[in-house]
């Protein structure tokens, strides 16, 4: 069976106790929040998810705990690595376990030709035969943009089904969106380009805002993707305070504030992430005031 990762995906947080532990129980919890709102699959351990310092031996326990909360839900597992045998390791074993699918971030720092990039991806694919893969470009974390040419050489490979494009270019966008092929899909990675991504052709969003509104932001994809952009217009304006306050600091900084202010799990992140200003407290609230029009969402 081939899987549709389209729709709304929500790229999860990991929550931390006090002492700095992983809280599986908030992190069930926030789980159980996110799949109450309709969302379409889960996205544990990606950069929202804080993986870069997430130690191996915490891995399983938070897959299992997406895939045993998830309700039935795809669960695509962020293993991308600088290092590809790590990556392909972690790729392996999350197939291992049942993930559905495996987010895979371009190889930061290590600065790939476009011939490592695809062979990156190979090695990848290599190691968890059939698992679908989407590609993640983010730029801004890796220093290394996929520009459509490239992009059209890692197509080739039939387990890349997909492309989370955080480039936060509309035009790059837009370029890719013309040149996809088919069974393919685009997944816009920015929550305040999602409708604009949609409108030239991408078929959905991997979420930072669905970790706290997940029925609002599954209600604004899914009227772009119905071609009614008045409403989608209108839900993106009544997010976008929220959307925008999420990255005043790195993210999931602000994220984690605001997870704390509904009473999903505390706010402590991992070094060399600290938790939010003040500033950034007080503007959060407000925007979750503005983006909820006054009420906040029940929690799960």
């Amino acid at each position: 069976m081939t899987l549709d990762f389209s729709g709304l995906a929500v790229a999860l947080a990991t929550p931390f106790t006090a002492s700095g532990e992983v809280d599986l129980p908030a992190f069930r919890k926030l789980v159980r929040h996110v799949v109450a709102g309709g969302v379409d699959f889960l996205v544990p351990l990606g950069s929202t998810g804080e993986a870069a310092t997430i130690l191996d031996a915490e891995r399983d326990a938070i897959i299992t705990a997406c895939l045993e909360e998830s309700s039935g839900r795809p669960v695509v597992v962020g293993t991308g690595h600088n290092a590809t045998r790590q990556a392909a390791a972690m790729t392996q074993r999350a197939q291992a376990l049942g993930a559905q699918g495996a987010l895979v971030v371009t190889p930061y720092y290590n600065k790939p030709t476009p011939a490592g990039l695809v062979a990156h991806f190979a090695a990848v694919a290599d190691a968890a035969p059939g698992l679908p893969i989407i590609a993640y470009n983010v730029p801004g974390r890796t220093g290394l943009n996929v520009t459509p040419a490239v992009l059209a050489r890692l197509w080739e490979n039939p387990q890349v089904v997909a492309v989370k494009e955080s480039s936060g270019n509309l035009a790059q966008i837009g370029e890719i969106a013309r040149q996809l092929p088919k069974g393919k899909l685009l997944l816009s990675g920015d929550d305040n380009l999602a409708v604009a991504s949609l409108a030239v052709g991408a078929s959905g969003l991997i979420s930072v805002l669905g970790n706290v509104l997940p029925r609002e932001t599954a209600a604004m994809i899914a009227a772009a993707r119905q071609g009614n952009g008045v409403e989608a217009l209108r839900l993106h304006q009544q997010l976008l305070p929220l959307m925008d306050a999420l990255f005043v600091e790195s993210n999931p900084i602000p994220l984690k504030a605001v997870l704390k202010l509904l009473g999903l799990c505390e706010d402590g992140l991992r070094l060399p992430l600290v938790p939010a200003e003040p500033a950034t407290r007080t503007r959060l609230a407000e925007a979750l005031c503005l983006s909820t029009e006054g009420t906040f969402p029940g929690v799960v």
